[in-house]
């Protein structure tokens, strides 16, 4: 006869969901205590982080805003700390002389990678896991933030999901099935990014697509993708 205890316990996702909490109370409290320790702020940080990884080097205040969820006067604050400690110069845009772009200093590209190695503590947890275990952890994962994207909870980041680049399940290797037409490449799921430098956002119907290719769930079987939501505003 099953106890109560377990006849009443939690379903599998929002155990997962408390699993995640705890991960993100890991992170903030290292983010807090690393930042610290070098006279920055975790906004500040990010900031650094961020645009360490842009592969223009540069970026709008509106941009960093986005990226990373704060408000514009929240980045602002930041960025102006940033340029008074030497790390964040600033330069009128090529493109458009009205802009201000922000980028990195050699002293805040040296903190920069700083700044970036403090989430080595929780590399070293995830090796815990077997290849096997880390690849689905991964996919998992993927779905996971992609699902919260498109329902507007996190902004978007330079994940193989959302890139031009991107062609799931073009092969029939299960080992390799995506293709990256950036650098012309078979890959598989444990190779998949959440930051690259080279990413191109997609358009909403290149990304609808391949989002839906993606949910494939083995070879003749997809989830339909009217099931799933879009990015054009419609719930999941």
């Amino acid at each position: 006869m099953i106890s109560k205890t377990f006849a009443n316990q939690e379903s599998a996702a929002q155990r997962v969901a408390t699993g995640l909490m705890k991960i993100g109370l890991a992170v903030k409290s290292r983010n807090w205590s690393e930042a610290g320790s070098r006279g920055l702020t975790p906004t500040q940080a990010q900031i650094l982080s961020f645009l360490k990884g842009r592969l223009k080097a540069s970026a709008s205040l509106g941009e960093i805003a986005e990226a990373l969820a704060i408000t514009a006067p929240t980045a602002s604050d930041s960025v102006s700390s940033l340029v008074n400690k030497g790390f964040v110069t600033k330069h009128r845009s090529a493109a458009d002389g009205r802009s201000v772009m922000l980028g990195l200093s050699d002293a805040g590209r040296r903190m920069a990678r700083q700044v970036s190695d403090w989430t080595d503590f929780l590399v070293s947890a995830v090796d815990v896991l077997d290849p096997n275990e880390q690849q689905a952890f991964l996919k998992g994962l993927i779905k996971i933030i992609r699902t919260l994207q498109m329902r507007g909870e996190i902004p978007l980041s330079r994940m193989c999901i959302t890139c031009r680049y991107f062609r799931p399940n073009e092969h029939e290797d299960r080992s390799t099935p995506h293709h990256c037409d950036f650098v012309d490449m078979a890959f598989g799921d444990g190779n998949m990014r959440f930051e690259c430098a080279d990413h191109e956002v997609a358009d909403d119907d290149m990304q609808f697509a391949a989002w839906s290719r993606f949910l494939e769930m083995s070879a003749g079987q997809q989830i339909n993708p009217e099931n799933q939501m879009s990015n054009k505003g419609e719930n999941p």
